[in-house]
């Protein structure tokens, strides 16, 4: 695993442009993903939200994959793409949905956050990355830049609780699904491996299904219809650009650049929620920004 990233072809200065663009456009629909969650979990139970919109996001993508008629991956690779499903599609939305019942978000994007860190220490070890100075340098930077942010957001402070405990937990699952599924993308496509872990974690999270047909019948549309769009957009979408943009970087530098969904999802927040943003908040965000653009230097 640690020589895979050598044999492959080194991408093209056009192809890390548009990996780039593939990251920012994953930041803002992964940004939006916290106004939806925020709105929907008004109505649904943290286990019904993840399993409804992993449904839609299964079926959804199942179409095009019909539609494109590619093939499916070989069977070495069904285990570990299972793995990210489970780990990153089901593990992770249960565990933040349900943090975010007991801490308010400035604190649960502060304790996420530790995720990308976790994704280059990861990388460092698993995926024979190393451990550049930049990015480790703007790793810390950005990181620093959401301490500021949870700090100026938090309604609490950053006390000790089974729902940080859980932020935390959502922290690792995300980083042991972002590392598992670099490897894959040598050999399987972002469609194919957002599909069928989306397949995975649905049927983890079946044995809530009970719970969602309950409240389902009694849910507003306006809930009903985040749900699809957290389905289809955040989830669908935001990982498919994900992936086109992992295929062609480290997932060291692509895990730093997620650190500008924090104060993208603060600037929503205002704009959508009209929750105004206090100027701490948005020092915060001028760090994560400065942070990840020293991770990505070359």
């Amino acid at each position: 695993m640690a020589t895979l990233d050598a044999t492959l072809q080194a991408p093209t200065e056009r192809e890390r442009t548009l990996a780039l663009g593939a990251a920012l456009v994953t930041v803002g629909l992964w940004a939006s993903a916290f106004v939806g969650v925020r709105a929907a979990s008004r109505d649904f139970s943290p286990e019904a939200l993840a399993l409804g919109r992993l449904t839609i996001a299964s079926v959804a993508l199942g179409l095009v994959v019909l539609v494109r008629r590619e093939p499916l991956p070989s069977r070495r690779d069904l285990p570990a793409i299972a793995f990210c499903g489970v780990t990153w599609f089901g593990g992770y939305n249960i565990a933040l949905n349900e943090a975010e019942r007991r801490i308010d978000a400035g604190t649960a994007a502060m304790l996420v956050n530790i995720g990308p860190i976790l994704i280059a220490v990861l990388a460092g070890f698993l995926l024979g990355e190393g451990f550049p100075r930049r990015l480790l340098g703007g790793c810390g930077v950005a990181f620093a830049g959401a301490v500021v942010i949870g700090s100026a957001t938090s309604e609490h402070g950053f006390v000790p609780s089974w729902g940080a405990l859980l932020c935390v937990a959502a922290a690792v699952l995300y980083a042991l699904g972002a590392v598992a599924q670099k490897p894959l993308l040598a050999r399987v496509s972002a469609l194919q491996i957002t599909w069928l872990a989306c397949v995975s974690g649905a049927l983890a999270c079946m044995p809530f299904a009970g719970r969602l047909a309950h409240e389902l019948p009694e849910t507003k549309a306006s809930a009903i219809g985040w749900m699809a769009y957290l389905a289809i957009v955040p989830m669908a979408i935001g990982f498919l650009t994900w992936g086109y943009a992992l295929a062609r970087t480290t997932a060291g530098r692509l895990g730093a650049t997620m650190y500008l969904v924090t104060p993208t999802a603060v600037l929503l927040g205002w704009l959508v929620l009209d929750e105004v943003p206090a100027g701490l908040a948005l020092a915060g965000g001028v760090l994560c920004i400065a942070g990840v653009y020293i991770a990505r230097r070359r």
